[in-house]
């Protein structure tokens, strides 16, 4: 995942209320632990005169990645999270006696979540686009998702809960749940029925872009980082992890190259075969660049599909509020659980709304004339 700087003001005070805002608007019903969490660490000044004064402003201040930090040196309650008045001073005692370890791992590690399970909502755009594919995905951390054709996938009615389509590699170690739906009028793209082929694309060339590209298949240090990163209390999520590296651990290695998204975005799409569909894609990772920088990217991209010899597409999955000119209209079949849903465009038009984690695919119906 490609990070850039957010905010650059740097007191007790503004960490306060970052970790205040992250408890409130994105932790609070995915997490209850680190909603509790952040929510006493931003009531507590001599702990966030402490962040402020020993991290740099910015992303290194970030809440997930102290809370990754403590949980990968195996800080107390790593499991669970540290619930109750007497538990978070516990994690706060042992995390201030281990600082400098602490801090160790902030400075050398960066937020980059690597979900395969997104596979499910990529894929059946994947499937339906000419044929071979060559996949580049920018903040692509571990590479997980540039495998979809390395796992299977089970497809159900999210009205109905009626089982659906299940696709992918039989023998995949591991297997992604999907609620589907679509709008009256929808015009969802079909899972393919397995066959020949399995249901999957044809994809012959990989590579990625991230500022500190993840090896979790050869490095076990790695994978550690990525188990860190994930949330407590989500057995589930973390099994899918440990599945989709078995699944990629005999793969060959798709090229991954370390940078930032822009500069070396333009080099690396020349590699790709010419004769091959071309598919620039990202998830949740635009997020972390300021709004001029997301305007560059776009206009890059757009730029060299445009000029490519041969086809070309840009997939974007992030929420509506990171491309706002990718205007997302509501869907009649979201659930409470679904959260604040992601926007999944295809050349910037939005077909469907998808779960944070690929658990929920909601196609939408193409607008009117006029709408």
């Amino acid at each position: 995942m490609v990070v850039n700087v957010v905010n650059v003001v740097n007191n007790a005070q503004t960490v306060a209320d970052r970790y205040r805002d992250f408890s409130w608007r994105q932790a609070r019903g995915r997490s209850e632990a680190h909603e509790e969490l952040t929510a006493r660490i931003s009531q507590d000044p001599e702990f966030c005169d402490l962040l402020s004064g020993s991290l740099p402003a910015g992303n290194k201040q970030q809440p997930n990645l102290l809370l990754a930090a403590v949980r990968y040196l195996d800080g107390p309650h790593a499991e669970q999270g540290p619930r109750g008045e007497s538990a978070y001073g516990r994690w706060r005692e042992w995390t201030i006696r281990h600082w400098d370890e602490v801090r160790t791992v902030i400075m050398r590690r960066t937020t980059q979540t690597n979900e395969p399970g997104r596979c499910a909502t990529l894929l059946p755009l994947l499937a339906r686009l000419p044929q071979p594919l060559a996949l580049l995905e920018v903040g692509a951390s571990a590479g997980l998702c540039l495998h979809p054709d390395r796992y299977r996938y089970r497809y159900r009615n999210a009205v109905t809960a009626e089982a659906g389509t299940e696709v992918g590699a039989p023998e995949s170690p591991a297997t992604f749940e999907c609620r589907t739906s679509r709008e009256a009028g929808a015009a969802a793209p079909t899972v393919p029925a397995p066959g020949a082929a399995d249901g999957l694309p044809e994809i012959v060339w990989r590579a990625g872009i991230d500022l500190n590209p993840l090896d979790p298949a050869a490095e076990p240090d790695d994978i550690r980082w990525l188990h860190a990163l994930l949330w407590p209390g989500d057995p589930d999520r973390a099994a899918r992890l440990s599945a989709a590296v078995e699944a990629v651990r005999t793969a060959p290695r798709p090229r991954m190259v370390r940078g930032d998204l822009v500069e070396e975005l333009p080099a690396l799409a020349a590699e790709a075969p010419p004769e091959a569909t071309l598919v620039v894609f990202h998830t949740s990772v635009l997020t972390y660049l300021p709004l001029d920088r997301r305007e560059e990217f776009a206009r890059l991209v757009r730029s060299l599909l445009a000029e490519r010899p041969g086809p070309g597409h840009w997939i974007s999955n992030e929420h509506h509020s990171v491309l706002p000119w990718i205007t997302t209209p509501a869907h009649d079949t979201l659930r409470p659980e679904d959260g604040q849903p992601l926007t999944l465009a295809l050349d910037e038009r939005p077909v469907a709304l998808t779960g944070r984690h690929g658990e929920a695919l909601h196609w939408l119906r193409e607008p009117a004339a006029g709408e």
